[in-house]
């Protein structure tokens, strides 16, 4: 496999989705940061070497780039044990994947940059007025979680795979802000600690 580099924040769950996962794979992961708040993913080399949508991560393969954090995980992780071999389990998975970046992410990590890096002095109007609508968003993907969770050890089949890694990367960092409190998802807490288990397993700021 060509060299891997990964440029994030590690603040950002989304980057630490792929660490995690290159981590459980035994993959060697070279690092580039960059500091979001800086605007660092906003500078003319940023946007015309590494990524044109000024977003991160981007996973570097070789002389080539791969944004978006869930298709840098599918292509660390297509052919192994993460990805499921059933064509069904497979679909399910992506539909958890997805899930995540359109009911989950955008909500639940939202506040959390908004409450816990921004601060709530230094929000927008805007931004202001959607807080109510991203908490209960939040509390609903959360509430699906735990719920399914209550019937089942992992998201799809019965050992860890992308789906678990890129719901878990937001999850356990989701009371960081103070707007979610995991205690009410006991479901989602037991899950957090299975994935924490797993051989491998690496911290967001390790």
């Amino acid at each position: 496999m060509d060299k891997l580099t990964l440029h994030e924040d590690p603040r950002s769950g989304n980057c630490y989705k792929i660490r995690l996962a290159a981590a459980l794979l035994g993959l060697p992961l070279e690092r580039v940061e960059y500091d979001i708040l800086k605007g660092e993913t906003r500078t003319p080399g940023f946007l015309a070497g590494v990524n044109a949508n000024g977003r991160i991560p981007v996973l570097q393969i070789g002389e080539r780039f791969l944004p978006e954090s869930n298709a840098a995980c599918w292509y660390l992780a297509n052919g192994s044990a993460l990805v499921p071999g059933d064509r069904f389990a497979q679909a399910d998975m992506l539909r958890w994947m997805f899930f995540e970046q359109y009911n989950h992410e955008p909500n639940v990590a939202t506040l959390r940059f908004w409450l816990h890096y921004v601060g709530r002095a230094n929000l927008t109007e805007g931004q202001e007025a959607q807080l109510e609508a991203k908490w209960l968003a939040g509390c609903a993907a959360l509430r699906l979680m735990d719920e399914h969770l209550a019937d089942a050890d992992w998201f799809v089949g019965d050992a860890i795979t992308l789906a678990d890694i890129a719901l878990f990367a937001y999850t356990h960092v989701a009371e960081e802000g103070g707007a979610f409190h995991l205690a009410d998802f006991p479901h989602v807490q037991r899950w957090l600690d299975r994935v924490r288990a797993v051989p491998g397993f690496v911290p967001m700021q390790g």
